[in-house]
């Protein structure tokens, strides 16, 4: 098959490898802000950030080439980070032929007033119908992070959409030896999954600085603390996919794998260890000048949405310990003192009857 990619940045240039090592075309077009990576990759076959070169055969393209790159094309992979998000909607979808496949790495959530949260192929889809525009948007979740994938280490994700023979398409485009493929028609379940990990990984990245900060930075790691927010990070994230309606057990299994492979690697381990070590969010975006911090949204929008719903008794916020601290450190610079007591319950259950 043909797969154009648009947006260079890692998952959308990680993509790469696994569309082209199993004999597709592969053109990677890069957004107005990705100029000097597709100048790099055309120089040396190789994105700055990574340490392999591209397969060879891949193409680069810079985003006056769209139209080219995706003439023919099978389907497209959204490559965009939640950022972009708006420009994705409003120039890139809308100039696709209508029944051209897309498939989008981009995971998040955004609230409304009324405490609705809504994943992107939603909200895509719902501002595309404004224009007369009809179109649905699968999407990709689950752990993966994107310097992994091109080292090839084993992962199961899982693609989501309405119509699962398209699913079956991008499958079988897309899955290795090592990039391994569930399907699912549940979008809100899946996207809400691995929207969601991204604040609470944070949270469980607080307890790193904490013990940092109280044994030193290069003291031990303890697990204690990061499994006891781990499991409490589950209770709130199935609350909030009931809430959305999911279908809990494999959304939240997809989920966890996700919020696992974010604490141990990703950007939002940085951010909130040195929260835990008692630097404010602004020092701490400070020190990590240049990297995206997306998590950062999706807690404050999550967080929005949950005050919203308890404030009009749809939600109790004695359910959302763990997530209604973290939003008072992102929002109110609140020092970090992770409420432990309000983790605990008192569960009793009547044994069945023989």
């Amino acid at each position: 098959m043909t797969v154009t990619i648009i947006g260079s940045g890692m998952m959308g240039s990680a993509l790469a490898f696994p569309a082209r090592e199993n004999g597709n075309t592969v053109r990677l077009v890069g957004t107005p802000l990705d100029r000097e990576i597709i100048d790099t990759c055309r120089k040396t076959n190789r994105h700055p950030k990574f340490k392999k070169d591209f397969p060879v055969g891949c193409t680069f393209h810079q985003i006056e080439e769209m139209a080219e790159a995706v003439q023919d094309a099978d389907f497209v992979i959204g490559g965009v980070s939640s950022f972009g998000v708006d420009w994705f909607g409003e120039y890139v979808l809308p100039k696709l032929p209508p029944d051209l496949p897309v498939l989008s790495v981009t995971k998040g959530l955004t609230d409304t007033p009324d405490g609705k949260l809504l994943t992107y192929p939603a909200v895509w889809e719902a501002r595309l119908a404004e224009r007369g525009i009809a179109r649905t948007i699968c999407a990709i979740g689950g752990p993966c992070t994107s310097y992994e994938l091109v080292a090839h280490d084993q992962t199961v994700v899982a693609f989501c959409g309405k119509d699962i023979e398209t699913l079956r398409m991008f499958k079988e485009a897309m899955a290795t030896d090592y990039y391994h493929i569930s399907l699912s028609t549940d979008v809100t379940g899946i996207e809400s999954a691995v929207a969601l990990k991204n604040g609470y990984a944070l949270g469980i990245a607080l307890t790193i600085g904490l013990n940092q900060k109280a044994f030193g930075i290069d003291s031990e790691l303890h697990f204690n603390s990061q499994a006891a927010v781990f499991g409490q990070a589950l209770k709130e994230m199935k609350k909030l996919l009931d809430l959305q309606g999911a279908g809990t057990l494999d959304n939240l299994c997809v989920g966890a794998g996700d919020l696992y492979v974010t604490v141990y690697g990703g950007r939002t381990r940085l951010v909130g260890i040195l929260l835990g070590r008692g630097l404010d969010i602004d020092q701490a975006k400070a020190e990590l000048e240049g990297v995206t911090l997306e998590s950062l949204v999706v807690a404050e929008r999550v967080a929005r949405a949950v005050k919203h719903l308890c404030a009009n008794d749809k939600l109790d916020v004695a359910d959302f310990p763990l997530l209604m601290h973290i939003d008072e450190i992102l929002t109110q610079k609140r020092p970090v003192n992770i409420p432990w007591e309000q983790f605990t319950c008192e569960s009793v259950y009547a044994l069945p009857s023989a």
